[in-house]
């Protein structure tokens, strides 16, 4: 039943059957909620979740849609399979190895998983009879960053300094690629589908208990009675809530659906730009939001390399989707610390839909 408190699709989702890769991770799982209230038939496609008090596992929400199923992505094999088995009309590709630190210990995994998984999906998607939008989610860090005071605009080089920025880099032309070679929007009357390709900036929000992310290690510590170690603390990042990026997701997938030629390109959904603000600033929002902790500088100039300053120039999203971000800095905060205040008392999942109803409220 579709919950109209968080509908800002206008029904749009309401009896669509919709498939998400990495429905167990911490975006993955709030999106399949989101749409899971808005009426959507969700199939889920991941590997079991990192932790257990992982947003996924602590909402249940594995329980309530119509498939929630364990596959790998570098196998492509097992997604035609799943395609075919259960038909998705939209697609939501999130599944991904994304963090920068572990890709220096892993870059192999992380290039199988983000490059060749991506394209498992893409060719799944591709000879999928039904399906017929996808929004394939990469990272701002895919573009070259130069770390000037530049925003990055959706046109400019991809690249990537680490494994993993590399990998989504890598991923984009593949995305491009496959777009241009076997569903080119000037002959979609022959294939019928529609991709796009979606970057948002740092992501923020409750159930995320990742290593080597700012709220994650800060909530650890917290919790633990522990300084929080900042370990670049000039780091400049754009962050926002995980609610503002899945609200530009869905709204480009409605909106390729609608005009399947005119959407299906590259797009960024970052924050406005008094949201970029250093690291040790977000960790002292968020001690001041839990009424606890402490922070102690460990920036080490010999830590593998990590972009310092990286910007994403939203305009595009606004001025052709009618996307703004909803919340400031100080409001994404808030709402994500929220969720680590309560989740150990609450309902995880009512606490998921009472946020959304919450972000999803005009403003």
């Amino acid at each position: 039943m579709r919950n109209t408190n968080i509908d800002i699709f206008d029904g749009f989702y309401s009896g669509k059957r919709v498939l998400i890769t990495g429905h167990t991770g911490f975006k993955g799982s709030w999106l399949a909620i989101w749409l899971h209230e808005l009426g959507a038939e969700v199939i889920g496609v991941a590997l079991d979740p990192q932790a257990e008090k992982d947003n996924y596992a602590l909402s249940g929400i594995g329980k309530m849609i119509i498939a929630d199923l364990r596959a790998d992505i570098c196998d492509g094999e097992a997604m035609k399979r799943i395609f075919n088995e259960y038909q998705p009309e939209i697609v939501f590709h999130l599944a991904a190895q994304p963090l920068v630190r572990l890709s220096y210990d892993e870059p192999l995994d992380t290039w199988q998983t983000n490059v060749m998984g991506t394209i498992n999906v893409m060719e799944a998607f591709r000879h999928c009879p039904s399906a017929k939008v996808a929004v394939m989610i990469t990272t701002d860090k895919c573009y070259e960053n130069r770390e000037t005071n530049h925003a990055y605009t959706e046109g400019e080089p991809m690249g990537g300094y680490d494994p993993y920025s590399s990998s989504k880099g890598a991923c984009e032309i593949a995305i491009s690629s496959w777009r241009r070679s076997f569903m080119n929007p000037a002959e979609y009357a022959k294939h019928g589908k529609s991709i796009a390709s979606v970057r948002a900036g740092n992501v923020i929000g409750g159930g995320d208990w990742a290593k080597d992310r700012i709220i994650p290690d800060c909530i650890r510590a917290i919790e633990a009675g522990q300084p929080i170690v900042i370990r670049n603390r000039h780091a400049v990042r754009p962050w926002q809530h995980v609610l503002e990026p899945l609200s530009g997701y869905m709204l480009l997938a409605q909106k390729m659906w609608n005009n399947p030629t005119e959407y299906c390109e590259g797009w960024n959904f970052g924050p406005k730009m008094d949201a970029v603000v250093p690291v040790w600033e977000v960790a002292t929002m968020l001690t001041n939001e839990m009424g606890n902790g402490s922070l102690l500088d460990q920036t080490d100039p010999n830590a593998p390399h990590e972009a310092n300053l990286l910007m994403l120039d939203i305009a595009k999203a606004q001025t052709r989707l009618g996307w703004q971000p909803r919340l400031t800095t100080a409001e994404a905060i808030a709402l994500t610390a929220d969720w680590y205040k309560r989740y150990q008392s609450e309902n995880v999942y009512n606490l998921c839909v009472e946020e959304i109803i919450s972000f999803s409220t005009d403003r």
